[in-house]
């Protein structure tokens, strides 16, 4: 395939903003398909109307103030938003499901002029509520409003990454950082005009928000967004809506999607890029999927704080096992693990360094944190990785889930790819706990696919056959599903506190 029949991600960058990429896009297409939900479908031009509005009543309270948005993905959520910047606020994307005390605790900080809802919040019962009925309404609303949004390094996003402290951390993208991290994530996975994206990855989050929000934006595309993530009803909606790029995202949604029993019966054929990021992808994953579909995963590398940072891509380069090269104009460096200022050669392992255009400025009002992580112009990751000759970034493991284990360092992805070697397991992770006399203990938590099991001692069979001793695994536990966090990635918290709970008893 030549890259010639690709879009032109650098064209996005002379946007002056999103809401501009978008009104130049519905332009060209008003009767096209944006977003189909369960309760409503939305042409280009649809949107345009809603967009206005929105804007025709909210405008003048929300220009250049904050807005919180509790929702989930759905034609509601993105036509909230783009009111937002069309009317110049700056829109804070929360997880829909934000617990009472943390939703307290955070609207307290950011004291929104607004707060936008699909549902009742107890935190915030002066939320407006957001539906498809509103949406027609702002539809049919005689406006000659017009676009008040900002430009360059005026602000335009809220987004929110989880700190060492256990409390998100708020992160302002301004426009031109929007619109720079969008163009690289259609550089790292490039697309045709109008396709059709079925996202899965909550659109609050950086993934979802890029995947699901920009990137359909900037193709001109549609978007049919799933109730909830069910492997047989998206694959119902794939083969019926002709979807051609898949949300994608962790690994375990892929996994799941896997152990679909009539996966090959099925007719994806439409289906052309499957993203993968969020988490480390094991090999054998990359593998069944090939076998199963014929398709390509393209594994990803980003964080809240900077997205994409580098992508298997096509045109570029695909390293199974690796998460690409860097994105245009993006720096990585691996650093070594006690300092952080020696850059370490190919093939040494130490803490990924970043930075590039859409890297963030800071955590607001946070100096602590952002001294952490914002050192000497760079982002510091907080993961641990490899760059080899090529310039493919390998990802080791995350610092914090490192298991000291008899003063030896395990890291849980090499376990975890031992363990996804036997044909009956479906999903792995890998954790550890303490123990009075290793220090720490390594366990594994496993899922097999329909119908199918493998002993305590088969599972250890594979396990030797790739790690030595003190790798092995302490206990392998069966689970029916790993626990999954609202981005769709497996809660390593949760599973660290099980761990640590059965280790207290024994």
């Amino acid at each position: 395939m030549s890259s010639t029949e690709y879009l032109d991600w650098r064209s996005v960058e002379a946007a002056d903003n999103l809401v501009a990429l978008f009104e130049d896009r519905a332009v060209r297409h008003p009767e096209r398909l944006l977003i189909a939900d369960n309760a409503i479908r939305l042409s280009w031009g649809d949107m345009v109307r809603a967009v206005r509005g929105f804007g025709a009543m909210y405008g003048d309270h929300v220009q250049d103030r904050d807005v919180a948005i509790f929702m989930r993905n759905s034609a509601a959520f993105l036509t909230a938003y783009l009111g937002v910047l069309f009317s110049g606020g700056r829109a804070a994307l929360f997880n829909a499901a934000m617990p009472r005390v943390s939703g307290a605790r955070l609207m307290e900080d950011l004291g929104p002029a607004l707060i936008l809802s699909d549902h009742e919040l107890d935190f915030a019962p002066d939320a407006r509520i957001i539906d498809a009925a509103t949406l027609r309404d702002w539809i049919q609303t005689e406006t000659n409003a017009h676009s008040r949004c900002g430009a360059g390094d005026a602000p335009s996003t809220y987004f929110f990454s989880g700190g060492t402290t256990g409390t998100p951390k708020r992160i302002l993208y301004s426009q031109q950082q929007v619109i720079s991290a969008g163009a690289r994530m259609q550089c790292g996975w490039p697309l045709r005009d109008g396709e059709i994206f079925l996202p899965i990855a909550p659109f609050s989050h950086i993934y979802g928000y890029l995947a699901g929000i920009c990137s359909p934006l900037q193709c001109g595309g549609g978007s049919i967004v799933p109730d909830g993530f069910h492997p047989a009803a998206v694959l119902d909606q794939i083969e019926n809506e002709k979807v051609t790029v898949l949300g994608g995202g962790p690994p375990a949604i892929y996994q799941a999607m896997m152990a679909d029993s009539k996966l090959k019966q099925r007719d994806i054929s439409s289906l052309r890029v499957c993203p993968g990021g969020g988490a480390s992808f094991p090999l054998e994953v990359h593998r069944r999927w090939k076998d199963l579909t014929g398709l390509t995963i393209y594994e990803g590398y980003g964080m809240t704080e900077m997205a994409p940072i580098s992508v298997n891509t096509e045109i570029n380069g695909n390293r199974p096992g690796t998460v690409g090269k860097p994105m245009p104009d993006t720096f990585i460096e691996v650093v070594d693990l006690e300092h952080g200022e020696t850059i370490l050669p190919a093939g040494e392992a130490g803490e990924i360094r970043i930075k590039g255009p859409h890297m963030m400025r800071g955590y607001c009002n946070n100096d602590a944190e952002t001294a952490i992580v914002l050192r000497n112009g760079w982002v510091y990751t907080g993961d641990i990785g490899v760059l080899d000759q090529d310039g493919f970034l390998s990802i080791t493991d995350r610092k914090k889930d490192m298991i000291l284990h008899k003063g030896f360092n395990v890291f849980p992805r090499e376990v975890e790819e031992a363990l996804f070697s036997h044909p009956a397991v479906t999903g792995v992770s890998v954790v550890g706990a303490p123990d009075a006399r290793a220090g720490e203990i390594v366990v594994a938590y496993v899922t097999f696919a329909d119908g199918q099991s493998a002993s305590d001692e088969d599972l250890r069979s594979v396990c030797r056959q790739y790690l030595v001793d003190y790798k092995m695994p302490h206990r392998i536990e069966v689970l029916e599903m790993l626990p999954l966090t609202p981005a769709g990635k497996v809660d390593r918290s949760a599973l660290r506190a099980r761990a640590q709970a059965d280790a207290e008893q024994v």
